[in-house]
């Protein structure tokens, strides 16, 4: 039987320290998993697909919404939902309870895929976004998110509203089918 000499292990190790070494001058790898740099969002997910449980959803993200505004940058947005985790609670569970539901929120800030999304001008792509994910009873149900920083989905009190027939909606299909008949 043979056993291999220290100079059989050179070989394979060098050529492990060499691929490793090409790699590393490349840069590192993107992960991933790892997150998109520079963006926080919120997550909120439903007990169910109810009626009331979508309609609760929405009171729950404006009680939380309203909590969020005023961060300017990105550390102190991400610093309130460290320091004020528990207020952010109670109100989730406050506004579940104000509207006569007994369960309750859970909320874990971690690294979560989302899919691609438009805000206006700005496409924020499919990927792994850092986001504060609030879970409502059993979180079955559908959800909705928005991207907490840069503060795309938080509208200040002083926000002009809308006025009457600026939006205008078209329907591709529509438009198809119209021009075909």
């Amino acid at each position: 039987m043979h056993h291999p000499t220290k100079q059989g292990y050179l070989l394979p190790l060098l050529l492990l320290a060499l691929f490793l070494l090409c790699g590393c001058a490349r840069g590192p790898a993107v992960s991933p998993e790892a997150p998109v740099p520079g963006v926080l969002r919120l997550h909120v997910i439903a007990n169910s697909d109810s009626p009331e449980d979508q309609a609760v959803k929405l009171r729950v993200r404006d009680a939380l919404l309203s909590l969020m505004e005023g961060r300017q940058t990105l550390q102190e947005a991400k610093c309130f939902l460290l320091e004020n985790r528990t207020l952010l609670q109670q109100a989730a569970e406050r506004t579940l309870e104000e509207n006569g539901f007994p369960y309750g929120a859970s909320f874990q800030l971690g690294v979560y895929p989302f899919p691609d999304r438009d805000y206006g001008d700005v496409t924020y792509p499919a990927g792994n976004y850092e986001a504060l994910r609030v879970v409502l009873g059993e979180g079955q149900g559908q959800n909705w998110w928005c991207v907490l920083f840069p503060p795309l989905c938080i509208l200040s009190q002083e926000a002009e509203p809308l006025e009457e027939g600026i939006l205008e909606f078209h329907s591709s299909i529509l438009s198809w089918w119209r021009n075909r008949t």
